[in-house]
């Protein structure tokens, strides 16, 4: 009776079945700061899930239960991995018996800042030979609109088999907020959009068992759009509020307390912080994405440069006031030495990515200064061939240097003791809170 009725059932009726009852296996492709947290959530819901890694050391630190991600715990990996719910390989072939493959790999961009695919389109190229019938191909990494339709799908499609009818195809984007105790993977809403009803049927199903809230939407470039829309809207209102910064600056207006004014009012005002630039995996990033879309089709994303480049020129405003505070005391930059608290691109988290501290550095390194550079959650990194060391936070460390920059106000330093010994200090992110002797603001 069993075996007549499991004859009977559908492809699709199937994977439902498989999704319902946890049987279902889930591969995901890229175990970073999006991969990884995902991963996990599969295993913690009763998935049997595979990480899949071209870099051996992270599927190698995953199989002894270990995570190097700060976001996930070292004992959940643990005990994922001792009940046989999570591993790690770098055996693409093992692909073969997914029900469920979930890519999750980096999207930079070019120096020309044109999207570049190719971990996509590796990632796919490892799918393909091994794709099989009723397995749902799930693409996060966040990409222009059109890309799941006009480069995921024709290379699965080679293969035979037909979206839709033969194999699940959707996007659903990637919303990981590193460093923020609130907002984790399971309880940030997961849009997610398929290339037929019956792929973003499939895939809210399959993401409906572990995250609270599924929101589905027509197609994959609704979802796609959805992203950069999300990642835009941050850049360009942090580029408004850099660009009202820099113009109370040259009208001696504290621009910290017009935005704290401002954000009494409780409606139709959305409170946002200058900075000495963009950071991090997305929002330096997304906007070019869409920007470049569109000039293909035509239009000319005018707004959107603009941002960017207000933006991108905040490291030399820091720069610029760095030297201001230098010639206070009658020092040039030049022969200078100047501490960096904080080179992670925003605070409590260990995340470097397009950090505006690595460009503030290298700015004033140019100029003749001797930099270095405190962040405790950074004890080392290497950044255009270069190798450095975090100096430890204490007493000689700050008293050293002839200038102080505050560029990432991590919770782990002592602000008043940064106040009392440092020399001179730029304050990029209000850390001090008010105008003291010696303190240059943004």
């Amino acid at each position: 009776m069993i075996a007549r009725r499991l004859r009977a059932e559908s492809g699709r009726d199937r994977f439902l079945r498989r999704v319902s009852d946890r049987t279902a296996q889930v591969g995901v492709i890229g175990l970073g700061y999006v991969g990884l947290p995902l991963a996990v959530e599969f295993a913690r819901a009763g998935f049997r899930t595979t990480g899949f890694e071209i870099d051996a050391r992270r599927a190698e630190a995953v199989n002894r239960g270990k995570s190097y991600i700060q976001d996930v715990a070292t004992a959940d990996v643990r005990e994922l991995v001792r009940t046989g719910r999570l591993r790690a390989t770098t055996d693409f072939n093992m692909l073969r018996s997914m029900n469920v493959i979930d890519i999750c790999v980096p999207t930079p961009l070019r120096k020309t800042r044109d999207p570049d695919v190719s971990y996509i389109l590796a990632a796919v190229e490892q799918i393909a030979p091994r794709l099989r019938r009723h397995q749902l191909v799930v693409l996060e990494s966040t990409t222009y609109p059109g890309t799941t339709d006009e480069l995921v799908r024709p290379l699965l499609e080679k293969t035979g088999l037909r979206v839709g009818r033969d194999f699940y195809l959707a996007f659903s984007p990637e919303r990981v907020d590193p460093g923020n105790p609130k907002f984790h993977t399971r309880n940030i809403p997961k849009v997610v959009g398929g290339m037929t009803p019956e792929c973003t049927r499939a895939a809210a199903a399959l993401f409906g068992a572990i995250i609270e809230r599924v929101v589905p939407v027509r197609s994959t470039q609704v979802a796609e759009m959805v992203k950069l829309l999300e990642n835009t809207f941050r850049a360009v209102n942090i580029g408004l509020v850099n660009e009202i910064a820099l113009m109370c600056d040259k009208m001696e207006i504290d621009v910290w307390e017009v935005i704290d004014a401002a954000a009494t009012k409780p409606f139709g005002f959305m409170r946002f912080y200058p900075g000495p630039g963009l950071g991090g995996h997305c929002i330096p990033v997304d906007p070019y994405y869409l920007s470049w879309k569109a000039r293909q089709a035509g239009f000319d994303a005018r707004f959107i440069e603009l941002a960017g480049q207000i933006n991108g020129s905040m490291p030399y405003h820091v720069a610029r006031r760095v030297g201001e505070a230098l010639n206070s005391r009658r020092r040039a930059v030049r022969g200078a030495h100047v501490l960096i608290l904080g080179v992670a691109y925003k605070a409590d988290i260990d995340d470097i990515r397009e950090s505006p501290s690595l460009d503030l550095i290298e700015i004033l390194e140019k100029e003749g200064a001797h930099v270095d550079y405190c962040d405790p959650y950074v004890p080392s990194y290497t950044h255009a061939g270069r190798h450095r060391r975090s100096k430890p936070f204490r007493l000689s460390t700050l008293r050293a240097p002839d200038c102080v920059v505050i560029a990432t106000a991590h919770r782990v330093f002592d602000y008043g003791m940064v106040a009392k010994h440092s020399k001179t200090i730029v304050d990029t992110r209000n850390a001090l809170r008010r105008r003291r002797r010696g303190v240059f603001r943004l």
